[in-house]
């Protein structure tokens, strides 16, 4: 049996509950509050209690299964099982830490209080923000009434991981589209590592002359990071690919097998496209959830407000952010996460007169591209596109394709995962402080 408790209404050491004055229903106080316990919050959990044992912590969110959501690709790929990328929520949060399994429905910052979506309220000293993004299924036409069925899929639900690898074995020819979707998104490599692997798969099999691959990408390059696209480009030419930049998704007839797209011309003006598949690996557009893109927090976009270095928020300075809802210009990959939760954890203890100086990120982030079965292309970047290998070149060339970084991927950052960020060892990713 799991001892920490569970059920978010008893009172936990440290919290109280009770009535307000003004009738909420006041759950508990506690002295930091994390709101999401992804990768991003309960990495900086871990990292606050390897710190600080003991210190007063209140984990909220609903999911009962937590998720590796960087083997998916894996998965698609034929490489992993889905049941290796998921554990139960309750063997992850740190032990010391109490969870709430509730959802946000608003915060109230000049209160210090979290309102949840049955009324409670949950008041703290200090608060970090790390729920992740959502992904916005409704916002191509037809896609949510055939995903899992008519060929079309996607690496991004862990539950159609494995169809996609269903698909790309059942292929003996025709007609493969794989789609991006306007940036930001997680993990921006994740499109085109689906096609690689596919691709790779039937290579081997010797299928893919009779297979029309085409990658549809809403963006006008094919990475982010110019040092990369040289190795890349040289797999989308090796394996045929139809590459077509400045093409967005905006439908999906999958009884058809037909999807549209817009495709933005060179003088600005748009044109409608529609293309026929046999199969359609398709990546939704992404945004800030709806609690967060109303709340007190966001930017003009939707996205939490934060310093690009410290994470912490410029207008309410006992609020912390970090993962994929921030306004920062990293990438948003679980290897941003894992340098951010010490950072964060450093600064929320700095200003609670834990810890001297501050500690600073960089925009540190990292994208393993599978480009075929065996090897990878390891993107490693700071803010501002600038590579930042962790490695040096005799071991892993970043901008070459490597089995070295294949075995990182494979065999190292699983455990690295759930053994390391998930348990506040800070392998590779000790904060620097400055003062």
């Amino acid at each position: 049996m799991d001892p920490r408790p569970q059920d978010p209404r008893p009172a936990v050491p440290g919290g109280h509950t009770g009535h307000a004055p003004a009738g909420k229903v006041i759950d508990s106080t506690h002295r930091v509050v994390v709101v999401g316990a992804g990768a991003a919050g309960i990495a900086v959990a871990a990292s606050l209690l390897a710190r600080e044992p003991g210190l007063d912590i209140a984990l909220i969110d609903p999911a009962q299964r937590h998720y590796y959501q960087p083997g998916w690709t894996m998965v698609g790929g034929g490489v992993f099982k889905a049941a290796t990328t998921v554990r139960e929520m309750a063997d992850c949060i740190p032990r010391q830490a109490r969870w709430i399994s509730a959802a946000v429905a608003a915060f109230d910052p000049e209160r210090n209080e979290v309102r949840l979506d049955d009324g409670r309220i949950v008041r703290y000293e200090r608060l970090v923000v790390c729920p992740g993004l959502q992904l916005d299924w409704d916002g191509i036409e037809g896609l949510t009434q055939t995903l899992g069925r008519n060929g079309v899929t996607s690496n991004y639900r862990f539950d159609l991981a494995p169809y996609t690898w269903q698909l790309v074995s059942a292929l003996r020819g025709g007609k493969a589209l794989f789609t991006q979707p306007p940036m930001p998104i997680k993990c921006a490599g994740a499109p085109q590592k689906a096609m690689y692997l596919a691709c790779d798969a039937w290579r081997r099999r010797g299928t893919l002359g009779a297979t029309r691959v085409s990658f549809l990408n809403a963006g006008a390059a094919l990475f982010g990071v110019a040092d990369y696209v040289p190795a890349l480009m040289s797999y989308v030419q090796a394996y045929g690919i139809d590459l077509r930049l400045q093409h967005r998704l905006t439908a999906v007839d999958g009884a058809r097998r037909r999807a549209r797209f817009v495709r933005t011309l060179a003088d600005g003006s748009t044109q409608t496209v529609e293309e026929d598949f046999d199969m359609i690996h398709v990546v939704p557009p992404q945004s800030a959830p709806g609690f967060i893109r109303a709340s007190p927090l966001a930017d003009a976009a939707g996205w939490v407000s934060v310093d690009p270095a410290t994470l912490r928020h410029p207008a309410f300075d006992n609020i912390w952010a970090l993962g994929d809802v921030t306004n920062t210009g990293n990438a948003k990959t679980a290897a941003a996460a894992r340098k951010q939760a010490p950072i964060v954890a450093h600064n929320v203890l700095a200003s609670l007169g834990r810890a001297r100086g501050l500690a600073h990120y960089d925009g540190y982030g990292s994208c393993p591209l599978t480009v075929e079965r065996g090897k990878i292309v390891l993107a490693e970047f700071v803010y501002g596109g600038k590579v930042k290998p962790t490695f040096p070149d005799w071991f892993i060339d970043g901008t070459r394709p490597s089995r070295a970084a294949w075995m990182l991927k494979a065999n190292v950052l699983p455990a690295l995962y759930w053994e390391g960020m998930l348990k506040g060892r800070e392998w590779l990713a000790r904060p620097e402080v400055i003062g």
